[in-house]
């Protein structure tokens, strides 16, 4: 994975095209959520490709929180210069914050282990859709709106036990929907083991569910088609 292909850098701030975003969200994260897409009227950076910048930028700390607080769209320039500071926002040229950064304990900058671990945590996006997020849908008899199907990433942490890692993977923990009307919060828990199998550190992935309606299977069958499709069309 080659990051500087996602992005360009003009003094010192980062910005995204909406093509480099739709093409990290497609190629690297397998993510399809319609906001990715170039020509969507809510288009979105995925919060993927922040969190690989943060990382790339800052290091990658054994405790880390993410919280976006802005939907960053193309032409936007961040601010990911290095600081010290264990919180800080990242915020636009113009002064708008759009992610907040908590970190704690020891930071590697080793290129290899941080785009290993890049890599498994934003796969991890690819399979969320639909292999976690529908069953936990259809438990709670509820479903997104498949005509304009909203799924926004809210946070998410890592908590590593050491950053001494040769080769790292990640596997998906309990995972859970609590339902509050038409919105839904999912909370999509990991852990994340060594080459040897050995567990190494946890995280948890939150994402804001909107506009949810009563379940229907046959709507919710057609929705991941399209997914399907979409994902082999841009094979």
């Amino acid at each position: 994975m080659k990051l500087s292909d996602y992005f360009s850098e003009q003094n010192g701030f980062i910005v995204f095209t909406r093509e480099q975003a739709s093409r990290f969200a497609k190629d690297i994260a397998g993510d399809y959520n319609p906001i990715h897409n170039p020509d969507s009227k809510r288009f979105c950076v995925p919060g993927d490709l922040l969190f690989a910048c943060s990382v790339r930028k800052h290091g990658l700390s054994e405790h880390m929180q993410l919280r976006f607080s802005g939907m960053v769209d193309s032409g936007i320039a961040l601010d990911f210069r290095p600081t010290d500071a264990a919180e800080f926002p990242v915020v636009s040229d113009k002064g708008k914050e759009y992610l907040n950064i908590t970190r704690s304990g020891s930071v590697t900058h080793d290129a290899e282990r941080i785009t290993a671990l890049t890599r498994e945590y934003v796969a991890f996006s690819g399979y969320t859709f639909p292999h976690v997020l529908v069953p936990l849908m259809a438990k709670k008899a509820v479903m997104i709106n498949p005509a304009r199907p909203l799924i926004i990433y809210e946070s998410m942490e890592i908590h590593l036990d050491t950053l001494d890692f040769d080769g790292i993977s990640l596997e998906k923990c309990d995972c859970e929907l609590n339902v509050n009307g038409k919105r839904g919060d999912a909370l999509l828990r990991f852990r994340f083991m060594d080459k040897q199998g050995t567990p190494i550190g946890t995280g948890l992935k939150t994402m804001v569910l909107s506009g949810l309606r009563p379940y229907d299977e046959s709507a919710m069958d057609d929705l991941v088609e399209t997914f399907h499709a979409a994902k082999i069309e841009a094979a």
